[in-house]
């Protein structure tokens, strides 16, 4: 007997779980799109559909402290071509008729053009930065030119160009790196930001805020509607406390020097009036957007380093400095306000003789006598009698040896001022305990040579701290603030303010029978001043330094101002004083 068992069809389960799965799978998907990435997705959607036509804001102007504008922003026009919609029988006529209409050298035309296709553009510059005139007699003939058209940009503008160059700063457009950072931030690509100088330090406040136009487009990039426009947000304009009048005499006073640079400041709160340095370059030169290259090695590989901001950077100070080993003698107690030294015509520290710039001397003289005729014999003395390292705190005291709280400290040098400490260390380039102290350091060091470089920014604050009785002023180009650097602070220096009044005394005999006697000449009505002459050997082997530093009126200190030529031999006297006069004359004049 045959058992018959029914067969068993397997067909429709496998058919059942593989529709189950495949259902699970799509069930699956759907809570990812969904709900887990919903936000994700609908952002991609609206990217697809929606376009924001951006508006670029305008810039912040920077502004002099009587509302001269030394930074502002303008339209640049520009003529393009799209190639794509002409031939070459059709760009040989365009390129005729443009070069005869705006009186352009059909060769530039074709360099251009041929640049453009080489480099496979959609959109070729022609003619970069068109005048008005320009401008106009292209639209009077638009019609004839299809293909080209007139493109308008906002560029920064500096209508003083090298004027206040390395205080102002300059912008450049965003890089790749700096775009995926600052992105987030409301940047666009190939938007402008700060540099150097003021257009760097507030560049949060001058740069504005974008705008623009949401527009709805459908499947094929056609235009439906406007969902709303937001205007742009124009930057904050910057007020400095530049004076124009003063920064454009101190521009002028630079220009027969190899370099160097002039800081007017008024002492008793640190604004700085103005701040040049020489070799300068114009700022304008950054708003191309072609760049020669002869122009672009003219600013960033000239051994004259146009870039480098003088007023900021550190050099051998000479007898300027002798004021800071004057108060180490005071404040030691071991040089008391009425100790007299006789000067020779040199004195011998180690191996080697340390002469008097007369070669004389000048008799038995002290502190204030010193000053006046600038003696280098008496400070030696004084500098080996202390020490190097009473000398080192007194300058920290007067802000040497660290920034000077500058908004543009990107640019600034804290220099060096010598210490035993730092010549066990190696002095920055030896091995530790291989450079030690020696004898002549010290006559170095008293008179500011060799182991000690400064600013003339801080010698500015070591100045106005002599001329305002004892408080050390934070240097400031903004009137505004914006919470930048050191808010504009004074401190209070712990100096015996008989040993300042000693020093400030000796400063106005400096000018008053000194040498700086002719810091009066041709100069009428001029209120009393005081200074101190500098001639300082260049540290790196290059010509002699010459300095002056001066403030006015001698008792109520409201102007203070630091020249300084470089590599310029023949005395602060004789190079530096005459920069200063001609400042105090516009100075006088104006007040």
């Amino acid at each position: 007997m045959n058992n018959k068992f029914p067969s068993f069809n397997r067909q429709p389960i496998v058919m059942y779980l593989f529709t189950s799965f495949a259902f699970l799978l799509i069930f699956i998907r759907l809570i990812f799109l969904q709900l887990l990435h919903h936000e994700t997705f609908r952002k991609m959607s609206d990217e697809n559909r929606i376009r924001l036509i951006a508006t670029q804001p305008i810039r912040g102007r920077i502004l002099d402290k009587n509302g001269i504008i030394l930074a502002d922003s303008r339209l640049k026009y520009s003529l393009i071509i799209k190639p794509q919609y002409i031939n070459e029988e059709v760009w040989k006529k365009y390129k005729s008729k443009i070069s005869l209409l705006l009186n352009i050298s059909s060769d530039l035309l074709e360099t251009k053009y041929s640049d453009g296709l080489s480099n496979k553009k959609f959109s070729i510059t022609l003619l970069d930065d068109l005048k008005v005139e320009q401008v106009i007699k292209f639209k009077e003939n638009e019609n004839y030119f299809n293909g080209l058209e007139i493109a308008t940009k906002l560029i920064r503008n500096y209508p003083y160009k090298t004027v206040a160059s390395h205080v102002i700063g300059y912008t450049q457009p965003i890089t790749d790196s700096e775009f995926n950072i600052l992105s987030n931030k409301g940047y666009k690509f190939n938007d402008l930001i700060g540099r150097t100088g003021i257009e760097f330090v507030y560049e949060k406040y001058i740069r504005g805020e974008w705008g623009g136009e949401l527009i709805e487009v459908n499947s094929f990039g056609t235009f439906t509607k406007s969902l709303g426009i937001k205007p742009s947000k124009q930057g904050k304009d910057i007020v400095l406390t530049i004076d124009m009048d003063l920064q454009l005499i101190a521009e002028e006073v630079l220009k027969d020097k190899k370099g160097g640079a002039i800081i007017v400041m008024d002492p008793r709160d640190g604004a700085i009036r103005a701040m040049a340095s020489k070799p300068t370059f114009d700022l304008n030169f950054f708003s191309k957007d072609f760049k020669p290259q002869k122009e672009y090695d003219a600013l960033f590989n000239s051994p004259s380093k146009p870039l480098f901001n003088r007023a900021l950077n550190a050099y051998d100070p000479g007898s300027v400095w002798k004021i800071v080993t004057a108060i180490a003698g005071l404040e030691s107690g071991k040089f008391p306000p009425k100790t007299l030294l006789e000067t020779k015509p040199c004195i011998t520290y180690g191996s080697q003789c340390f002469r008097e710039h007369n070669d004389l001397g000048f008799g038995t003289i002290g502190y204030e006598d010193a000053l006046r005729v600038s003696s280098n014999t008496f400070f030696y003395q004084i500098g080996y009698g202390v020490g190097v390292d009473d000398i080192y705190d007194v300058s920290r005291k007067f802000g040497f040896g660290k920034l000077s709280g500058i908004e543009i400290s990107e640019q600034e040098n804290i220099g060096l001022v010598a210490s035993s400490q730092w010549a066990k260390e190696g002095r920055g380039w030896g091995a530790p305990g291989k450079t030690p102290w020696v004898s002549e350091d010290i006559a170095s060091m008293s008179i500011g040579q060799f182991v000690v470089q400064v600013t003339p920014i801080q010698i500015a604050r070591a100045y106005a701290a002599i001329a305002n009785g004892g408080y050390l002023v934070t240097p400031h180009l903004s009137k505004t603030n914006y919470q930048i650097g050191s808010n504009h602070k004074r401190i209070k220096i712990d100096i015996d303010p008989n040993n300042i009044k000693l020093v400030k005394n000796g400063l106005r005999k400096v000018v008053e029978s000194g040498t700086g006697v002719s810091i009066n000449y041709g100069v009428s009505n001029l209120p009393p001043v005081s200074g101190k002459t500098g001639t300082a050997e260049d540290g790196e082997g290059g010509s002699d330094h010459a300095w002056f530093v001066c403030f006015t009126p001698s008792d109520k200190s409201e102007l203070l101002i630091v020249a300084f030529a470089q590599n310029t031999p023949g005395g602060g006297s004789v190079h530096a004083l005459p920069m200063a006069r001609e400042i105090l004359k516009v100075w006088n004049a104006n007040k």
